[in-house]
């Protein structure tokens, strides 16, 4: 069993199910109080997680039947007793406290630094997360506090205002993998020549205990995208510019990569701003 896996599965089981029932004999865990597990676990959106979390337990169990500490596995009784997994793309994150919550998780990520640092900045600027593990140190302008990249989706180029946090986040890191074409290189190209997997920070959301039902990398887009409007309140002209989406002007002409950029800058700095804010209050 490799380790990654083991520290999934440990997480999950520390958040969700040892704190109900890891005092307990496995002889004594009843089948009602696994459902009230998982139905929790349901409740607050992690379909996925409850499944998992459900099956995780039935392998304990059928494990204590084989080595003869039990004689029946009570989540068998459990059977079609969750919501079916629905198959949902960018899982994001648009509730405040569970905001903050995953911001002091990834946090705590002891990992590369590299991924770390990725994983940090991911939430600040919010770009596709293969634009982002394809930065180049080329295109970060650190007295303008710009990075600047060719969107291949679309084929534009786009600019992405870097705020303060997200600036000490990359001169901390550059000492590290300046030397190489790639802000987050790969571990298997120490010279940078080669840009991080692009699991490797679903990977890193795994290890801290989310699963894809409840965050991914991408979903820091639409976590930002509901959240400058509806608590900032900025225009969603300018947020979807920022997205690197297509957008058009009154007349229907379309907004280039200099379009609104200062007040662009505005924006991502009080983005940063309101991220730290969060995470410390």
């Amino acid at each position: 069993m490799a380790d990654s896996y083991k520290t999934r599965v440990y997480s999950q089981l520390t958040r969700d199910v040892f704190p109900k029932i890891g005092n307990k004999r496995i002889g004594n865990v009843t089948t009602q109080e696994l459902l009230e597990i998982v139905q929790e676990i349901e409740k607050r959106g992690a379909i996925e997680s409850a499944h998992r979390t459900l099956r995780i337990c039935g392998q304990i169990f059928k494990y204590a039947i084989v080595t003869g500490r039990i004689h029946s596995d009570v989540t068998s009784h459990l059977k079609g007793a969750l919501t079916p997994v629905k198959n949902s793309h960018f899982s994001a994150i648009t509730d405040t406290k569970k905001l903050k919550q995953l911001l002091n998780a990834i946090e705590t990520y002891t990992g590369s630094r590299v991924v770390s640092a990725a994983l940090r900045i991911a939430p600040h600027v919010f770009v596709r997360p293969g634009e982002l593990r394809a930065a180049r140190w080329s295109d970060i302008d650190f007295e303008e506090k710009e990075w600047r990249y060719l969107v291949t989706k679309t084929n534009t180029q786009h600019i992405v205002p870097l705020s303060k946090q997200v600036i000490s986040i990359l001169e901390s890191l550059k000492p590290f993998t300046g030397h190489g074409s790639f802000v987050f290189p790969s571990m298997r190209t120490p010279n940078g020549s080669r840009p991080m997997s692009d699991v490797a920070l679903l990977a890193a959301l795994r290890r801290l205990g989310y699963e894809k039902d409840e965050v991914t990398v991408h979903g820091f887009r639409a976590t930002a995208r509901t959240l400058l409007d509806e608590v900032l309140n900025f225009r969603p002209d300018y947020i979807e510019h920022q997205l690197a989406h297509s957008v058009k002007d009154p007349l229907g002409r379309a907004y280039n990569r200099t379009t609104h950029l200062r007040e662009r800058k505005v924006m991502m700095q009080s983005w940063s701003d309101f991220l730290d804010n969060l995470q410390t209050n």
